[in-house]
């Protein structure tokens, strides 16, 4: 077991209760314990600039939600196209990786857009970045993927060519514990 990652994770919760109104921590710490696979990507989610923690509880299944809760777009998952399709199109200046393929690694969820917009309830994030977000597979039929940002006081999602990438331009994730 990560003490370290677990200690993190308790101060963030501590310090956030906004975000997880009527969850004890007790809960989610017995959860975690039993899901070393989980725990592991959660590890992931920190090492990579993510700063998860935990947003919502579905009842009916018990089922604890942990969003990336920095600031801005995690900067270990920045300067990324949307998908491996996207990635392979590329002739030249190909990034890294892909936002799809690293969420994957990382055995988490890019964000829905439903999501995205949950998590900018509970603060103000990416007002100097963007992320990418789950695009519908009507919209990366045509070659297009869905980014959001909250400028102005609004959240924005917007389009873009699933091969593009920014330096500004990461993505959020979901753990679903």
């Amino acid at each position: 077991m990560n003490s370290v990652l677990l200690s993190t994770l308790r101060l963030r919760f501590d310090k956030h209760p906004h975000r997880h109104n009527g969850i004890k921590w007790e809960d989610v710490l017995a959860k975690l314990e039993d899901s070393p696979m989980k725990l592991q990507s959660l590890t992931r989610m920190e090492e990579t600039g993510g700063e998860p923690d935990v947003v919502g509880l579905d009842n009916a299944s018990g089922t604890f939600l942990f969003f990336d809760c920095s600031p801005e777009s995690p900067a270990g998952r920045r300067s990324i196209c949307y998908d491996h399709a996207a990635l392979n199109s590329r002739k030249a200046n190909k990034p890294a990786d892909s936002a799809i393929n690293m969420a994957n690694e990382m055995g988490v969820q890019l964000l829905t857009e439903e999501q995205y917009r949950e998590l900018q309830d509970l603060g103000k994030f990416d007002q100097k970045t963007s992320s990418w977000i789950l695009t519908p597979s009507d919209v990366r039929a045509l070659n297009g993927a869905l980014f959001a940002d909250f400028r102005y006081g609004k959240t924005f999602v917007y389009h873009n060519g699933a091969e593009s990438y920014y330096a500004a331009r990461g993505f959020r994730a979901v753990l679903m514990l």
